[in-house]
């Protein structure tokens, strides 16, 4: 068994007044580039571009928002306010004044951006995860947020930079997204509160759920059901708390004329078995490479068990690269579990 993985501490008042004054020197004339981590997902987006639409209220002119990787934006998330401002890495800035990072909890997450941060004159991370590695310049990283945005809400407070509805919904479906439309543990009253607020400003929840939880291809449909076909459970890993696992190949997206960002939900339904506490899905990212992600129901601290493949995350989802057969990834995953059990 293992205890919790040691999580960063909060934010110190000086943290965020170091943020504050930084922002505040260079950005006003400064080039200031804002990176979230590749294959962004719905935090990563809504705090970036959340917090981006702010520095524009502020009066900021040069600024870009990127991520590495392939520049595709999922389908869920072209919609959000703010997504004229992003570019490919390739068109990022290679000497900002400023870069301001979300979501990121190592930097390997930042791929060929990594370059940037030490060219800039000052950096600034905003996460929430407590894997974090500590790098960078400032330090927001708050492990009891139950998202970025929640991170990036309150510096954008403290800037006096009021939430307006655009600003609300990205940050509303950064938070919404993280906390899996609010059902998982880390839903809170702060949680709740925050969305209260972001709700006043007059976006439409229900709208935005409809398109963020709720709308997927035909194609998806079909998709699933070859890869939950698959599924495979095992009672006896995590030392009888069960694991249940599936994998997707390149061959699945392109049998079913599909974009790699689907498969994203897929862990939704896999995480529904009953009988088991860990839930595993394997999605191939080129020959040999996958992406893994991990869920637990709180038997398994699977930030551990990513940290120790090369990963991290949270307690309850978590995430890293596996390299060989599927096969051979799940077993890598079920060799840990046991070693990561929550006392």
């Amino acid at each position: 068994m293992t205890e919790a993985v040691a999580a960063p501490a909060r934010p110190a008042a000086a943290d965020w007044s170091a943020a504050v004054s930084t922002i505040h020197e260079l950005a006003p004339t400064g080039r200031v580039l804002l990176i979230c981590h590749v294959n962004p997902d719905g935090d990563a987006l809504g705090s970036m571009l959340g917090f981006a639409l702010g520095l524009c209220r502020l009066g900021v002119t040069q600024l870009q928002a990127t991520f590495p990787g392939e520049f595709e934006i999922p389908e869920p998330f072209t919609a959000l306010p703010g997504v004229d401002l992003l570019v490919p890495e390739s068109q990022a800035w290679e000497d900002p004044d400023l870069v301001l990072v979300f979501d990121v909890a190592a930097e390997s997450r930042l791929g060929a951006l990594i370059d940037r941060l030490p060219r800039a004159r000052a950096t600034v991370v905003l996460d929430h995860h407590a894997s974090n590695t500590g790098f960078g310049g400032i330090q927001l990283v708050d492990p009891t947020a139950a998202a970025t945005s929640v991170v990036a809400e309150e510096l954008l407070k403290r800037l006096d930079v009021p939430l307006d509805v655009q600003i609300a919904e990205c940050l509303y479906v950064a938070l919404a997204t993280d906390t899996g439309s609010f059902r998982f543990d880390m839903t809170t009253p702060r949680v709740h509160e925050m969305a209260a607020r972001l709700i006043a400003t007059g976006l439409r929840p229900g709208e935005i759920s409809r398109r963020i939880f709720d709308s997927r291809p035909f194609g998806a449909m079909k998709l699933f059901a070859d890869v939950l076909g698959r599924a495979q459970l095992d009672p006896t890993a995590a030392g009888g708390h069960g694991m249940v696992w599936t994998y997707a190949t390149l061959d699945d997206l392109e049998r079913h004329a599909q974009r790699p960002y689907v498969l994203d939900a897929l862990i939704d339904p896999v995480r529904c078995v009953a009988e088991v506490d860990v839930s595993v899905v394997v999605k191939q990212l080129s020959e040999g490479v996958w992406a893994v992600s991990l869920r637990s129901k709180g038997a398994v601290d699977v930030s551990a068990v990513a940290i120790k493949l090369g990963g991290g995350g949270h307690r309850l989802a978590a995430g890293f690269t596996g390299y060989g057969r599927p096969g051979d990834v799940v077993t890598s995953v079920r060799d840990e579990l046991e070693k990561h059990l929550i006392r």
